[in-house]
């Protein structure tokens, strides 16, 4: 990866789909040197998903623009909301009449595929905190959320099944599961996210030398506001994401106030031209005021990176030549074509987005890493064995599919998207 990074930049589709094709000629697929188990490593696979989701959830908070404008948040909000429970509810309809499934199984498996990935969505999401296109922006908004807006759904075809407890008559889920989780999984991110900020700005002031490690602090937020969340019974996911948000629009805030009385730029991320945080230097200027949220971006994108290809290639030596059913490819298809498309039409109806956006955000619903933790906290929460299997094949199948078709359809769609967008 690290000798080849700048060639597979160059390629017409993603990295990712390399690393699943590697996958899949090492899995049982081909020569079957690499056969990982997830009925038995289901516990291992859901901390490796965990942590991937968490560092990507932390990088998409801190791209967020700022300031928060409540106008351009509400689509991703209603995405991540209104769309994600269309789209749970599509699926959970396709898998009662199709397959046969009871309606707790049901709800469950919708709410395992729902959730667009941060993970492998790096093409099609903010490049960096600069950035402020509307597409990218509502894509990165929306994966940041609806892995959390996700749990719910989770817990209810858990309750269903007789794997959590829901309340007789749901009122335990809708109060706990859907309200409080949420609300204190938000409050929670938020608080903590402006704190540290605060509480960086005082120790390091603008006079610092940029010796505390910003790496370490991001991830030491991480560790802390998800550990807070599981105290709490609140949605870490969520929590993550909105301490990362909180922590770079508060930085910017307090060294907006300061650069208006030094007359000093705020980050070498307004550098015009920047493609990805990746290439740019943050100690450029040395007297300008160190934002600890990007400082630390390059490092989580790396993690991010590392992360994306281990866990391809651990999907790759989970599929099996007989995985690839009509049952689980037709799964798939509907997923993408009908159940994506029609939620997030329903999610942005009078949102005055152009309908090329809408298409374009229809499409882009990237499956991956999200799932494959749901799937896996599903079975570490007592799912039965033959509805595990069953559960395993249409969820690998789908992300590997979603690899393929969005990850050769980004760039030119994407590309087509921006020349119209530059046209009078």
């Amino acid at each position: 990866m690290g000798l080849t990074s700048s060639r597979l930049k160059l390629l017409p589709v993603t990295p990712a789909i390399i690393y699943l094709m590697v996958g899949l000629v090492v899995g049982p697929t081909v020569l079957n040197i690499l056969h990982f188990n997830p009925l038995k490593e289901s516990a291992l696979l859901e901390v490796l998903t965990e942590v991937a989701v968490l560092i990507s959830l932390f990088s998409a908070g801190v791209k967020m623009p700022a300031p928060i404008n409540f106008t351009q948040w509400r689509t991703p909000v209603l995405l991540a909301t209104v769309s994600m429970a269309a789209s749970v509810a599509m699926v959970a309809a396709f898998s009662y009449y199709l397959f046969g499934l009871p309606p707790g199984a049901c709800i469950l498996l919708g709410a395992i595929v729902a959730p667009t990935d941060p993970v492998l969505a790096t093409d099609v999401q903010i490049r960096h905190p600069g950035d402020n296109d509307q597409l990218r922006f509502t894509l990165t908004c929306e994966a940041g959320m609806n892995d959390g807006t996700a749990f719910p759904f989770v817990m209810l075809g858990l309750g269903l099944l007789g794997l959590h407890e829901a309340g007789e008559t749901g009122m335990r889920w809708a109060l706990m599961d859907v309200l409080w989780a949420t609300a204190a999984g938000i409050a929670l991110g938020v608080v903590s996210g402006v704190l540290l900020a605060r509480l960086i700005w005082k120790i390091r002031g603008r006079q610092q030398s940029r010796e505390l490690l910003d790496d370490f602090l991001g991830l030491g937020l991480i560790g802390v506001v998800y550990g807070l969340s599981i105290l709490i019974d609140a949605w870490g996911f969520l929590a993550v994401f909105f301490a990362a948000v909180a922590l770079h629009q508060a930085e910017l805030k307090l060294a907006s106030v300061d650069r208006h009385k030094q007359d000093m730029p705020i980050s070498a991320y307004g550098v015009p031209g920047v493609e990805s945080a990746s290439v740019v230097d943050t100690n450029t200027n040395d007297d300008a005021p160190a934002i600890v949220s990007e400082g630390a971006l390059v490092f989580k994108e790396h993690l991010e990176r590392l992360s994306e290809v281990i866990l391809i290639l651990l999907v790759g030596g989970m599929l099996f030549i007989d995985s690839w059913s009509w049952r689980a490819v037709g799964f798939a298809l509907f997923l993408f074509l009908v159940a994506r498309p029609v939620s997030v039409m329903l999610g942005m109806l009078g949102s005055g987005a152009p309908w090329r956006m809408r298409g374009m955000t229809g499409w882009f619903g990237v499956r991956g890493i999200g799932s494959l933790y749901y799937l896996m906290y599903a079975m570490q929460h007592g799912l039965p064995e033959p509805m595990a299997l069953q559960f395993i094949q249409l969820t690998l199948v789908t992300i590997a599919m979603s690899i393929v078709v969005h990850g050769i359809s980004v760039k030119p769609l994407m590309n087509i998207f921006w020349r119209r967008k530059r046209l009078p």
